[in-house]
């Protein structure tokens, strides 16, 4: 793994997280999920929540491997900055993604 792609792997990671939650509540918009019922759940709901939590646990794994000597750089510069920006892309999938899957609406 080169240093460049292990110092945005994580803004990366969360910015195709961001685009696939929010097509997805697009998509469960156009289709109407928001009216089916799953478990006590709108299926829009559920699905949503699915999304952000899997891209938390892509994230993690992500965060993870930037702590390993197999994928992580070796000690020094590029590796504090790698593991910050691999934190980074978890806080702005929490910070982003949340309201999205707490309060979306189809209008």
């Amino acid at each position: 793994m080169t240093d460049l792609v292990r110092i945005l792997i994580g803004p990366i990671a969360w910015l195709a997280a961001f685009s696939a939650v929010y097509g997805l509540h697009g998509i469960a918009c156009a289709f109407g999920w928001a009216g089916i019922d799953v478990g006590g759940l709108s299926l829009m709901r559920a699905a949503l929540t699915a999304a952000w939590l899997a891209s938390l646990v892509v994230l993690a794994a992500i965060l993870a491997g930037l702590h390993t000597r197999r994928f992580g750089a070796e000690p020094g510069f590029v590796r504090s900055v790698s593991i910050m920006t691999g934190w980074v892309g978890v806080v702005a999938t929490l910070w982003s993604l949340f309201p999205v899957v707490a309060t979306s609406a189809c209008q």
